[in-house]
């Protein structure tokens, strides 16, 4: 078998099997019907295999045509996105930014340098994608976004971490625990009441989770809840004692609907960290970005 082989043939490969028609493969790549099937046959004489089998609609893959397409699909998604970064290279004044991240973090924190950046960049479209730092992992890994925004530690090989800023979680309480301000709590005296946490996969519930077992303790929450919003209200509501970060309830804290409940062990602070995919350039709506948020 040769090593080497004209990769527009695999073009047509793609666009045959993609539209199970060699004509509509001809009519997207602007070549004739007899050129399409030439291509088809170079290929299936280059592998020694069949890929496709005719039927009354036009084509459909063999089992080995199938095997190339999975492959082939990937470079055709790989490419198609090479060619939409080179064209948002040109200038900021058309294109989109894709950015994943939690409620919280948008909301507390990506806000008011999203707002910056559509200022001096209008004609950027934003996209934002909400998600756990397990779910942004995985959109960066599929390419359906630029870069994440998510707590360390994180270790991907296939992603850059550019570290950002630090954050500090806690426990707060309402009105109802009123008795415990001002104390210094043990975590077997905490685990005395409801323990409210986030109830999705999120870094900052995996954290805790394990600081209360390097102690000896398993921390089971009396209440889940969904979002930032909903620890905090639950808590001054007096329903439990949330486990959030201080830097989200800062406006409760300073107004009393809220106080901290100190511990006698600390809890170590968290880094957020600016995830891109390595070695794919950046465009420059994204390089710009970061550069505004670091």
């Amino acid at each position: 078998m040769a090593s080497h082989i004209n990769h527009d043939l695999y073009k047509v490969f793609y666009w045959a099997a993609k539209t199970g028609s060699l004509s509509q493969a001809a009519k997207a790549l602007f070549l004739t019907q007899p050129s399409v099937s030439h291509a088809i046959k170079q290929l299936e004489r280059h592998f020694g295999v069949a890929l496709f089998l005719r039927n009354a609609k036009g084509v459909e893959l063999t089992q080995e045509g199938a095997v190339l397409y999975s492959y082939i699909e990937q470079a055709q998604i790989l490419i198609a996105l090479a060619e939409e970064k080179m064209a948002a290279l040109k200038n900021l004044a058309s294109g989109e930014l894709r950015i994943g991240g939690s409620d919280s973090l948008f909301r507390h924190y990506l806000l008011p340098h999203l707002e910056h950046f559509h200022e001096q960049h209008p004609g950027v479209k934003l996209l934002l994608h909400h998600g756990t730092t397990p779910e942004i992992i995985t959109y960066l890994k599929e390419g359906s976004i630029d870069l994440g925004v998510v707590r360390m530690p994180i270790d991907e090989p296939q992603l850059e971490v550019r570290e950002s800023f630090q954050l500090q979680d806690c426990f707060v309480a309402g009105s109802r625990f009123a008795h415990l301000r001002g104390q210094v709590l043990s975590l077997d005296r905490l685990l005395q009441h409801p323990i409210i946490l986030f109830s999705r996969n999120s870094r900052a519930r995996t954290g805790i989770t394990e600081l209360f077992q390097s102690y000896g303790y398993s921390l089971k929450p009396e209440i889940e809840v969904g979002s930032v919003d909903l620890l905090v209200e639950f808590a001054r509501r007096g329903l439990g004692i949330s486990y959030i970060t201080r830097e989200f309830v800062t406006k409760e804290l300073e107004e009393g609907s809220l106080f901290e409940v100190r511990l006698n062990v600390p809890i170590p602070p968290s880094r957020v960290g600016i995830l891109t995919k390595r070695n794919v350039p950046l465009s420059t709506a994204a390089s710009g970005f970061i550069e505004l948020i670091r």
